[in-house]
């Protein structure tokens, strides 16, 4: 049992609050910052974590597509430094997460923020990898929304507890792991009959998939999570996640340079 004991109003510690580099109980730039801006239509301030991959893979994939116009500059936003609550990337993105993108292809540059709509932005822009017919998007929106709803109780839940917590904890470790377990189920059972998360065509659902689930399952997130998972037994997402890796847009994207912003 712990000895915490719940206050009637909560209020930060002296730790949170010199904390520099971590979340605070409010929003908005913390210092004066000055992006560089390459010489690329695209601007992307990212860093290569789950969401952060999104992003590039989507670059990498239109770039093997032959989309000429899909080139872009690639800058670090180090999060472990508290660069994501600098001026000029709250601007870009007010919630201060990565990834973040800039078009400046048109007269008024075009704000993107979010790793999903990042994807969606690129894929209605230059129509690939999002297919046409109601039906179809329909469902590849209903794994865009779910992927987006569910990963935080992976990385934030999951990951958090398992891995990063300053000292374990049965209750959260066993909560997460469940739910954890539950999704990487569903997403096998899902992939039973299918080559792709919608079904014979690989979109942008993958891509927003894989960078999580796929790489869990592979022992890329959280240490040795995948053994603490029994990941091998999701026979199913396993053999998807080993196909989508084999993608040379894949294979760039997860050992891509970034140009430093300082």
């Amino acid at each position: 049992m712990s000895d915490y004991t719940i206050p009637k109003v909560w209020e930060e510690n002296q730790d949170q609050k010199e904390n520099k580099f971590g979340n605070q109980p409010v929003a908005g730039s913390r210092f004066e910052q000055k992006l560089p801006v390459g010489e690329q239509q695209l601007q992307v301030y990212s860093l290569n974590t789950p969401n952060g991959m999104k992003a590039t893979i989507m670059l990498e994939e239109l770039k093997e597509a032959g989309i000429t116009d899909a080139k872009y500059d690639l800058y670090k936003i180090d999060i472990g430094d508290g660069d994501q609550f600098g001026s000029d990337f709250v601007k870009i993105n007010p919630n201060s997460k990565i990834p973040a993108m800039v078009d400046y292809s048109y007269d008024e540059p075009i704000r993107v923020f979010e790793s999903v709509s990042i994807l969606l932005y690129l894929a209605d822009k230059f129509d690939k990898f999002v297919p046409n017919s109601l039906a179809e998007r329909t469902e590849l929106m209903n794994w865009l929304f779910w992927q987006t709803g569910a990963a935080p109780f992976v990385g934030g839940g999951f990951g958090h507890f398992y891995y990063y917590a300053p000292y374990a904890q049965e209750y959260p470790i066993d909560r997460y792991t469940m739910e954890t377990k539950r999704q990487l189920d569903l997403l096998d059972r899902h992939l039973a009959d299918k080559e792709y998360i919608n079904g014979d065509e690989y979109t942008i659902a993958d891509i927003a998939i894989w960078p999580w689930y796929g790489r869990l399952v592979q022992g890329e997130l959280y240490g040795d999570a995948a053994t603490f998972l029994n990941a091998q037994e999701y026979k199913n997402l396993n053999a998807w996640a080993d196909k989508i890796a084999q993608r040379p847009a894949i294979k760039r994207a997860i050992n891509i340079a970034y140009k430093d912003i300082k």
